[in-house]
C-alpha cells in the first residue's frame, strides 16, 4: 500500500525537513517488507492566496486517483500509536493501494475536500503548526510501521 501525505506551503531547508526525511526513509526501509510505502511527500502552493477552495483544488490534483483519503482535522478520531498501526494493517489487508493523508494550509481545510475523507484524523484539541503536523504525522506513520514489524521503537 503506497502512502501519501499531501500538504499545503512548500517545506524548504528546515530542521522540520530533515526529521520529515528521515522519516520517510525509515519508513521506506522498513514498510517495504510489510508491503507498505514508499511514501510520498507532496505539497501545493496557493500562489495567488485564493484561499481554502483554490487550496482544496490543488489537494485533490494531487492524490491519488483512488485512495482511502484520510485529513487531519481537529474534530476528527484520536488514536492511539498501536491503533493507528492498526488502522494502516487493516487498510492493507483489505486490499487498499493507496491511502493519502492530507494537511490543509492555515485557514484549515475546504468542506468539499473533508466530505469526500474516508477517515478524518485529529492530534488533538490544540492546534499544531503545520510543519510540526507534517513532521508529527510523518514520526506517526513511521511507529506505524516498527509497531507491525515488532520493532523496539515503540515501548508499551
Amino acid at each position: 500500500m503506497r502512502v501519501s501525505v499531501c500538504a499545503v506551503g512548500r517545506l524548504k531547508s528546515s530542521p522540520e525537513k530533515q526529521l520529515i526525511d528521515d522519516y520517510k526513509t525509515r519508513f521506506d526501509k522498513l514498510g517495504r517488507g510489510l508491503s507498505l510505502g514508499p511514501l510520498s511527500l507532496i505539497t501545493v502552493e496557493d500562489k495567488k492566496n485564493a484561499g481554502m477552495a483554490a487550496e482544496a483544488f490543488l489537494l485533490q490534483r494531487s492524490l491519488p486517483h483512488v485512495c482511502h483519503l484520510t485529513v487531519l482535522d481537529e474534530r476528527g478520531e484520536q488514536m492511539t500509536s498501536p491503533e493507528f498501526a492498526k488502522f494502516f494493517a487493516t487498510l492493507r489487508d483489505q486490499g487498499i493501494k493507496d491511502l493519502a493523508f492530507v494537511i490543509g494550509g492555515a485557514d484549515g481545510l475546504d468542506a468539499s475536500l473533508k466530505s469526500q475523507s474516508c477517515t478524518k484524523l485529529s492530534f488533538g484539541k490544540m492546534v499544531w503548526p503545520h510543519l510540526l503536523a507534517r513532521v508529527m504525522l510523518c514520526e506517526q506513520i513511521y511507529r506505524a510501521v516498527t509497531i507491525l514489524a515488532h520493532k523496539p521503537y515503540h515501548r508499551t
